[in-house]
């Protein structure tokens, strides 16, 4: 981490030093605002104390960090276009930093004190929506080529559409525990609250098993927000190297021989494959334009192993190649995303082409240890702060009742398995909508009715969110121009 300041001048140094602030406390943030994501239903169901619940999630918010690999995160890096990230200025990559994490801080830091459920994913997506608009405007240039829209399409489908299958999971599986558990002489006890509990049976904690499933599917909420959120705190420090300290972070410079060797030979194969199909088609009808975008694959392939003959390590590669490099990898990565999308790839194909844009994309989608860790250590120590404003909306003022111990778990088992999956498939979604919507489909379907103020105040936040940090990233990037 030190080399960072090492070969920088001491005003550089300082804003490297105060980005990796930003990011670091924007994480902060994120935990102590999600926290309540993991642990009210805990509290609410008195499964364990409200202390031992927050250190729990905090140690495996952090266990999720280190475990949940860099797909989030780089879906996060490639919302902005490539070029709009490397073909800028110092003080242009400082703005845009800046202004970004700003941005997507207030309006944390807002929601929170209105102790409104609001999703950090939604206030960081719309800042970098924010700035590449805004970035269009400034240099006149399309507002179509500010942002990169097929990612951008799929994530704003994961935010859309994730908490309204959160509602509809969550409220089966709370028909399914009615239908079946309702009449149980053991587990009866599950559709009870803990005040019912205890009148009944004078006890206030619930029973083992009931106590058992509570904690672990806490577990998972709290694991699958680590390897979610934490993977964009990943890729918010990945996006500030970038564009701050190109020449360190643009590809992997600790990359050893093999590795190098393994890519050459991943390319290798690609041409060939390209090659073939090329060949295949010329006897087709209406073949021009096939042909004629595998040629344009099979000359980036080519300039790819051109640049990389005889390099054994990256750190050989000057500045421009380094550039170079991560262009024409990610081109690749493009072009193989558009065969598998093609009708005439076979199953056996589009394994090939998936495992092998997998094998180019380490390349440059890495991230060392230490930001990993610091990440992991912002997020756990964020979500055992400032915990307490959004668990008293989520247990308290979502559904008219208090949550009985088949809520509690319907809730995070939905919640659990919904980031998780998420999370290991590169799509960045927002925890707090799918717990809270997850909540509210176990009252609606149980019956007891939801508090529809707290529902009308964070479905104004979810469609608040990203306008207000559309707007404000691009103001306060515009201002940022003008003073950094």
């Amino acid at each position: 981490m030190l080399y960072l300041f090492s070969c920088s001048d001491l005003n550089h140094s300082l804003w490297i030093f105060l980005a990796l602030f930003f990011v670091l406390f924007y994480e902060a943030i994120n935990g102590f605002h999600d926290t309540a994501n993991a642990v009210s239903t805990l509290i609410y169901t008195r499964a364990i104390s409200a202390h031992i619940a927050v250190i729990m999630s905090g140690f495996f918010n952090f266990m999720g960090v280190l475990l949940g690999g860099l797909t989030v995160a780089y879906a996060i890096v490639h919302l902005l276009p490539n070029d709009l990230l490397l073909n800028t200025t110092s003080k242009n990559a400082l703005s845009m930093v800046f202004s970004m994490l700003l941005a997507a801080i207030i309006w944390n830091l807002f929601t929170w004190y209105l102790c409104l459920p609001a999703s950090s994913s939604h206030s960081l997506i719309g800042a970098i929506i924010g700035i590449g608009l805004t970035n269009a405007i400034m240099t006149g240039s399309s507002l179509l080529d500010a942002l990169n829209i097929p990612k951008m399409t799929s994530v704003f489908l994961s935010l859309i559409f994730s908490p309204i299958i959160g509602l509809i999971i969550a409220g089966g599986l709370i028909f399914l525990l009615r239908y079946f558990l309702k009449n149980n002489k053991i587990f009866y006890r599950i559709h009870m609250t803990p005040l019912e509990r205890e009148k009944i049976d004078g006890k206030k904690i619930p029973p083992l098993l009931i106590r058992i499933a509570l904690i672990l599917s806490s577990i998972g909420v709290s694991y699958a927000h680590g390897a979610n959120d934490g993977q964009k705190g990943i890729g918010l420090i990945m996006l500030v190297l970038i564009g701050i300290a190109p020449a360190s972070f643009l590809v992997n410079l600790h990359a050893d021989k093999y590795e190098i060797n393994y890519t050459k030979k991943t390319l290798n194969n690609l041409e060939e494959y390209y090659l073939k199909k090329t060949t295949n088609t010329l006897n087709e009808t209406n073949n021009s334009v096939k042909n004629s975008q595998f040629y344009d694959f099979i000359k980036n392939i080519q300039s790819t192993k051109l640049l990389l003959k005889n390099i054994s390590n990256y750190n050989k590669l000057s500045l421009k190649q380094r550039f170079q490099l991560r262009h024409f990898l990610l081109y690749i990565s493009e072009s193989i995303d558009k065969t598998v999308k093609s009708s005439n790839v076979s199953s056996k194909e589009k394994y090939f082409l998936i495992d092998s844009k997998k094998i180019i994309l380490k390349t440059i989608e890495y991230a060392p240890m230490w930001i990993i860790l610091i990440v992991a250590l912002s997020l756990s120590i964020g979500t055992m702060i400032g915990w307490k404003r959004i668990v008293v909306t989520i247990g308290e003022k979502i559904g008219k009742k208090r949550m009985t111990y088949a809520q509690a778990m319907s809730a995070q088992i939905t919640a659990s398995f919904s980031i998780g999956i998420a999370s290991y498939t590169g799509i960045p979604v927002s925890t707090t909508h799918i717990l809270s919507s997850s909540v509210a489909g176990t009252m609606l379907i149980d019956g007891d009715g939801i508090q529809m103020k707290t529902v009308k105040n964070i479905a104004l936040a979810w469609m608040l969110t990203l306008p207000v940090s559309i707007l404000l990233s691009g103001f306060l990037y515009w201002m940022a121009l003008f003073l950094i």
